[in-house]
């Protein structure tokens, strides 16, 4: 039997599992620290990895204010940053 359960009961299953688990903390990592700078919950990244969910994420968080639309200019908040 090619698929079933006996694929992923054997010597690699764990493998498996923790490559998954590696790749998924390498890619919501970043994204929570992020989407924290933008104000939101670190916790949102866990949204990206359910299906349709991560689209509507993606749209919530593409309309929300972003700290760089306040009345300063991108100019003058990297001047700040600057020095």
């Amino acid at each position: 039997m090619m698929y079933g359960y006996d694929m992923m009961s054997g010597p690699w299953a764990l493998g498996h599992v923790a490559v998954f688990v590696v790749f998924a903390a390498l890619m919501l990592y970043p994204i929570g620290r992020i989407l924290q700078r933008l104000g939101f919950s670190p916790f949102w990244p866990v949204v990206a990895l359910i299906p349709l969910a991560n689209l509507v994420g993606l749209w919530i968080v593409a309309m929300a204010p972003w700290p760089c639309d306040g009345y300063e200019s991108r100019a003058a908040s990297a001047s700040n940053l600057l020095g």
